[in-house]
Order: structure tokens, then C-alpha cells, then sequence
């Protein structure tokens, strides 16, 4: 049971990150302080774009770093890249191996930019164009869908934050990151359980916003690739822009709504597609009133600062997405037509 091993051991990933990097990481951060970028450029695919989302909104809101995700076709097949001088140029992929997102840096590197990149194989083509380098040292990740490559990804981004804001309190609240997905973890067999009720789920939809409209995203990823469920990630504000008109009845939504500022709205939409269009809700939540409006509740620990949410959000959601490709009979180490490395140009 490889994938079950790999998400029982992000609580020790996370911890030996921030064990054995987080002075490489202040380096890193003091060097791109003195730089100054304008924003940052960041290329990405799969899970790896996934974890761009959160950094967009983490250094967007904490350190007034603005992000633009890259386009890499226009790197590679138009061979016309944009102008991205003044920027940071950051690659974020668990190989190191995929063309395009190599291109981006080694496009940067010739506009003079500075490049970064955050990588589980610090030996990679990626990380030789770079100037800067992240070892997210996730260990070997021999399942074909990501899980611990993918959370010490989002630790790496909130250390970098840490590190550039300088902030003794925020870097408290980091230490405790462990100790909340093993709070998490102990929710095992109860998902589970919980799994089986959507054994014969075919589509659903998945919610969340701020930052964690990066986990809606990674949560639908999961369930597509392992579970082939036809499932669709919104915020919860482009939801109510069309798409809210395809649930009725009984219709799958999952949702993830910790505490925060978005919270309130977050928890309006929940209200309305319970009661007044009947959903089926699985909601993870550390706040009673949502956990409430679901069928299935995954509660998370309280306490957790929103910014750190997502860390330990995907966490129960990767169990849901393990779960549920057992009870649907599929092979969970192997998923179809997939592999573990994908090398796109």
C-alpha cells in the first residue's frame, strides 16, 4: 500500500524540511529581498501548479508579492515568450524533468533574471537552471499520485514566506504544522467508512476559495486521477456564476471551508445548496456550523492560522481520494494511462 505509506508520512516530510532547510530557505529569502523582483514568474504542471496556487495567494497577501502563472507553450511550441524581466522566475515540479517548465527558467535566465526552483531532485535539469534551490526532501514517492512531494511543496512556499516577512511568531506557527496532520492521520478508518457512501459517485464538484482554492484543485486532481470521478473545482464566487445551476438532489459537492476570511461566504453557499437544493455535502471544516450543513464532516483541528490551512486540509482529502479508489475496486498505486514522471514540452 504505497500511496496509504507516502500520506502517513508527510507528517515526518514536512517535519525534516523544516528540520534540515529552513536556514537555506532564510538565505534564499534574504538574497531575493536584496534583488527586489517586481513579481514572481512561476511554472508548474499537475500537482506542482496546484501548490503555484497557493503561493500566488500566501506571498500575494502575506509578503505583497505579486505571482503570475506562466504559459509555457509559449516558451516551447510558439517559441514566443513574453517579456518577464524584473521578475523572479520560479519552476516548481517534483522531478525537475519536464521540458517546458525547464525552458521557463533557462528563458529567464537569458532576460537576466533571477531563477528558483523548488524540487524534490536537487540534481535535476531544473534545479542546474537555477540560481536558487529549494530540496523539498520529500524522500522516494513511488505512487504515480503525488502526496508528500505535494505538501512539503506548500511547506517550502510558507517557509520562503516566513523567511522573507522575518516573523518569529509565524515561524511558531510552522513547528505545529506536523503536529496537525497526524491529528488528521488518526481520521483514517473513519473516512474509510465514510468513502463507501460514494462508491458509485461519477461526477462531483469541489469548493474552496482563498487560499485554499489551491486544495480544491489538488482534492479534484486526486479524485480524477485515482477514483476517475468526473469532479470540478470552483471558488466559491465562480460557482455562483453558472455552474451552481447543475446540482439538484443528492448531487455530490465536496467542500472546504476552515476558518478564515472567506469563511462566511463560503458557508452561505453551503447553506443554500443544502437546504434549498438538497446537495450531498463532504465538507472538511474546523468550524461546527459547516461540519453541520454535511452528510460526511472531516473535522480538522482548531487553532490552525488560515494561511497554514491548506497544509493540513489536502491531507484528509488525499485519505477520501485513497478510500474511495479501494471501494470503487481500482488499483490505487497504478492509475490508467498515467505515469509517475510526465515530461511535456
Amino acid at each position: 500500500m504505497t500511496l496509504h505509506t507516502e500520506i502517513f508520512e508527510q507528517a515526518d516530510a514536512v517535519e525534516r524540511l523544516l528540520a534540515t532547510q529552513m536556514k537555506v530557505v532564510q538565505e534564499i529569502a534574504d538574497q531575493i529581498l536584496e534583488h527586489d523582483p517586481e513579481y514572481v514568474f512561476l511554472a508548474a504542471r499537475g500537482t506542482s501548479d496546484n501548490a503555484g496556487r497557493y503561493a500566488s495567494y500566501l506571498w500575494g497577501s502575506l509578503n505583497g508579492l505579486p505571482v503570475a502563472l506562466a504559459t509555457p507553450s509559449l516558451f516551447t511550441y510558439y517559441r514566443t515568450p513574453p517579456r518577464i524581466s524584473g521578475s523572479l522566475v520560479l519552476g516548481i515540479s517534483q522531478s525537475g524533468k519536464s521540458p517546458d517548465i525547464v525552458s521557463v527558467l533557462e528563458e529567464g535566465r537569458k532576460q537576466g533574471c533571477k531563477t528558483m526552483a523548488i524540487t524534490n531532485m536537487p540534481e535535476s535539469a531544473l534545479a542546474q537552471m537555477a540560481d536558487y534551490v529549494i530540496d523539498i526532501q520529500a524522500g522516494v514517492e513511488k505512487a504515480v499520485a503525488a502526496t508528500k512531494t505535494y505538501t512539503t511543496e506548500l511547506m517550502a512556499i510558507a517557509m520562503l514566506s516566513v523567511a522573507m516577512r522575518k516573523n518569529a511568531e509565524a515561524y511558531r506557527m510552522l513547528l505545529q504544522v506536523p503536529g496537525w496532520i497526524r491529528a488528521v492521520l488518526s481520521l483514517d478508518q473513519e473516512i474509510a467508512c465514510m468513502a463507501e457512501r460514494y462508491r458509485y459517485m461519477s461526477q462531483c464538484v469541489v469548493i474552496g476559495r482563498g487560499y485554499n482554492y489551491a486544495t480544491a484543485f489538488e482534492w479534484s486532481l486526486k479524485l480524477k486521477e485515482l477514483t476517475y470521478v468526473v469532479a470540478e473545482p470552483y471558488s466559491s464566487a465562480d460557482f455562483r456564476h453558472g455552474p451552481i445551476a447543475m446540482v439538484d438532489r443528492g448531487f455530490p459537492v465536496m467542500v472546504v471551508a476552515p476558518q478564515g476570511r472567506v469563511f462566511d461566504d463560503i458557508l452561505a453557499l453551503m447553506e443554500e445548496l443544502r437546504q434549498i437544493q438538497h446537495a450531498e455535502m463532504l465538507v472538511i471544516s474546523d468550524r461546527e456550523e459547516a461540519l453541520s450543513l454535511a452528510q460526511s464532516p472531516l473535522p480538522m483541528p482548531t487553532g490552525i492560522p488560515e494561511w497554514l490551512t491548506p497544509l493540513v486540509a489536502i491531507v484528509p482529502a488525499q485519505l477520501f481520494a485513497y478510500h474511495l479508489t479501494r471501494a470503487k475496486g481500482f488499483d490505487t498505486e497504478q492509475p490508467r494511462t498515467i505515469h509517475k514522471v510526465t515530461e511535456t514540452h
